[in-house]
């Protein structure tokens, strides 16, 4: 095509007056839209394209009706939608991902891809500025369609089919998420923040979600006891996981539901044994579905042994157990589960994070404080006696102010685990629903990071005196994100979730959650750290404050809608309308215990 004329529409496309408007418009600022195919039948290429050019295999050299087009990004691909100036009067160009919209079995989905969106300013009579996708995809067929859209350009916000096409409501609100990701880039860079670092570094940010809130904390034993030693669940809300494949399965769906990539955590009784094996005779080859599940996912896998729902824990006390065979039993077990944890760890490169509560402890006052604690760390101490590499497993011990069964005397008080991993070179894990209602482990990063290597961080929401409450977006989960992020901590916290809710849809609590974490992490990524910092240094602690408050109605929600979007999960409440749809085609069809294999 010869610059400065008109492009060629098929005359199926001159129906759509809106389209020969746009066309029109888009060559009053000079501006050439093109739209190339491998599909020698450019002819077939959806109605939702506004305009097909020319069908030439995209690798062939340019040459004669195209010469004057200039390549702004070359990639392999089936289409390829591109924009570019009819003369050399530009000055910018900008890349971020975008949205790439793909129709499939007769719906529309918008999806995550590579690619491109460019915004371009003209000087002198055509004067203003334009923005634009750049839109490509390998997994485009005939169906599917680049996306044009743009924020700052009136002309292009209606060029795709007809106002029934059902996309049509997706494109409105993908552009209403850009546009306000646009405004409030603005406003978070005016006080020297950068939107797109904060973004890189919660797109490789995980959280490890818990396994346990799938299935009311009841596993796949074959003899399993009943849920007790510390732990309760409140709640009886149909379509609980009753085999591993339907517990990953719900994880699947949530996942879905999620931004980023995240991991997930494991306790030993969720293995997948097909007879009665006792937790001392647990082996890798119990997990190796998981193992396989989660590798074919890119999933990293962290672990726990299980210390409760046992004949051998009924009476609140194994580690600290007084009875020798009892302990040597629940040591077995722990050196059992860190082998399993270093063989999750070899299979996906990375260190899986192996956890290790006990609930022993008493209900009222103990004649001795002192013996319990004695025997819990030569118990620890015996299972640790093997050095595995750290870089598949890393051993985390966690402390608990109480538990339920153990409000008066818990042995694995804050105290003797916070000497116990200064002492051993072992992860501290902090629960956050496991404190005094005057404390906060938002306050307590900073002070056990100056003496253990590494953090382990079990984020639940305590009520009063109960924990492991769903995680919503509070005060103090906000602090606890900011604490990490304010003291450059995010290398050596782990971020993992504890709570298990048995009165609403699990999936729901997962998404609910584990979004609400990410958010709040999200909002301490786009803080003036160093601005509010460099305040409290000069003393100006008015304007520290001022600030602070400030930040609190900064617009993040538009910033965390465009995350979402690019992160290919739903925008806002969109994801509820998804658990709905499984929870009526797949989880109200359980019911009872599931037979085992």
């Amino acid at each position: 095509m010869v610059a400065g004329e008109r492009l060629q529409v098929p005359e199926r496309h001159r129906k759509l007056s809106r389209v020969e408007q746009n066309i029109d418009q888009a060559q009053s600022i000079h501006i050439q839209v093109v739209v190339r195919s491998l599909a020698p039948d450019h002819e077939r290429i959806s109605r939702f394209q506004f305009v097909a050019a020319l069908a030439r295999d995209m690798n062939s050299r340019p040459t004669g009706d195209d010469h004057d087009f200039r390549e702004l990004v070359a990639v392999e691909t089936e289409r390829l939608l591109r924009i570019t100036p009819l003369d050399d009067d530009w000055k910018s160009v900008s890349m971020k991902p975008v949205l790439f919209f793909q129709h499939f079995h007769g719906r529309w989905n918008v999806t995550g891809a590579a690619l491109t969106s460019y915004s371009m300013t003209f000087r002198g009579e055509n004067a203003g500025r334009i923005s634009w996708d750049y839109c490509a995809s390998r997994r485009v067929d005939r169906q599917g369609f680049g996306a044009l859209r743009s924020l700052n350009c009136e002309s292009f916000q209606h060029t795709f089919g007809n106002e029934q096409d059902p996309k049509d409501e997706i494109m409105r609100n993908a552009t209403k998420v850009a546009a306000a990701f646009e405004l409030a880039s603005e406003q978070y860079q005016a006080l020297g923040v950068d939107v797109q670092a904060a973004l890189k570094q919660l797109s490789e940010s995980s959280i490890s979600v818990h396994c346990w809130q799938g299935d009311d904390v009841a596993g796949f034993e074959r003899d399993a006891g009943t849920l007790g030693d510390g732990l309760a669940v409140t709640g009886n809300y149909p379509g609980r996981a009753r085999t591993a494949d339907e517990l990953r399965s719900d994880l699947e769906l949530a996942y879905s539901l999620i931004p980023g990539k995240h991991r997930l955590n494991l306790h030993a009784l969720y293995g997948e044994f097909s007879g009665p094996v006792d937790r001392d005779e647990i082996d890798v080859e119990h997990f190796q579905g998981w193992i396989d599940w989660s590798r074919d996912r890119g999933i990293k896998l962290d672990f726990n042994p299980s210390y409760f729902s046992h004949p051998k824990a009924s009476d609140g006390f194994t580690l600290a157990h007084s009875d020798a065979g009892i302990r040597q039993f629940w040591i077995d077990h722990g050196i059992a589960c860190r082998k399993i944890a270093a063989a999750m760890g070899a299979a996906q490169g990375n260190a899986c994070v192996n956890n290790f509560w006990v609930p022993d402890g008493y209900k009222d006052t103990p004649a001795s404080r002192k013996a319990p604690r004695e025997r819990l760390a030569a118990s620890l101490d015996a299972i640790f006696a093997e050095e595995l590499p750290r870089d598949q497993t890393l051993d985390a011990v966690e402390c608990k102010l109480f538990g339920i069964g153990s409000e008066s005397y818990v042995v694995g008080s804050h105290e003797f685990y916070l000497g116990y991993a200064i002492s051993r070179d072992k992860v501290l894990c902090l629960d956050a629903g496991h404190f005094h209602p005057t404390e906060v482990i938002s306050d307590k990063i900073s002070s056990t990071l100056m003496y253990v290597p590494e953090l382990l961080l079990h984020v639940s929401r305590g009520v009063r005196w109960d924990s492991d409450h769903v995680v919503t977006y509070s005060d103090e989960l906000q602090a606890i994100m900011q604490e990490i992020v304010r003291g450059d901590y995010l290398n050596r916290v782990h971020i993992g979730l504890d709570f298990f809710d048995a009165s609403i849809n699990r999936v729901a609590a997962w998404a609910i959650g584990t979004r609400n974490a990410l958010k709040a992490l999200l909002a301490a990524l786009l803080e003036p750290t160093e601005l509010l910092q460099q305040l409290e240094r000069d003393g100006d602690l008015t304007a520290r404050l001022a600030l602070m408050e400030e930040q609190k109605t900064m617009p993040l929600g538009a910033v965390w809608d465009h995350y979402c979007e690019t992160a290919g999960a739903p925008v806002g409440g969109e994801w509820l309308a998804k658990v709905r749809q499984y929870e009526s085609s797949v989880q109200s069809l359980r019911h009872g215990e599931a037979t085992l294999a």
